[in-house]
């Protein structure tokens, strides 16, 4: 299980994530989901939208009349990060409010995997991508490479 080359890129131009946005079909009840029970700071809110803040990084909730009922089958999902001393009290309070659990965690690290009130996949987490990265190394899935 060595690293291989890293594959050929040309210019890297992303630098990172600037924001994800959700749409949402009631923007009161999702902007008190996401300020009052996962903790993003409120920044700026419009009879369309909002701003949030999740650490550095920036959530945007869009009013929407065509947002879906119902989760995706897929997987895709956004994972917020938790420091290990507060994931049992996050967790405990995202139960309490009554979130749908979308999935068991079998990975590294605490996660709890739930639905938001538009049904968005998301999870909370308590580790990084050092310590996963660290797991696999142990007990890689097939075919993994590494490339640092």
């Amino acid at each position: 299980m060595g690293r291989d080359k890293e594959p050929q890129t040309r210019v890297r131009l992303v630098e990172g994530i600037n924001h994800a946005t959700f749409a949402v079909r009631e923007l009161g009840r999702s902007f008190r989901f996401y300020t009052e029970v996962l903790g993003l700071r409120a920044i700026a809110r419009w009879d369309g939208g909002a701003y949030l803040e999740a650490g550095e990084d920036w959530i945007v909730l869009i009013l929407h009349p065509e947002t879906r009922e119902e989760p995706l089958p897929e997987y895709t999902h956004l994972a917020f990060s938790v420091s290990p001393a507060l994931f049992g009290e996050a967790s405990k309070r995202l139960r309490e409010a009554g979130v749908e659990v979308w999935q068991e965690n079998q990975t590294e690290g605490e996660s709890l995997y739930f639905l938001d009130p538009d049904g968005h996949k998301l999870e909370i987490h308590a580790s990084d991508l050092e310590r996963r990265l660290e797991a696999n190394k142990r007990n890689p899935p097939p075919g993994m490479r590494f490339y640092r």
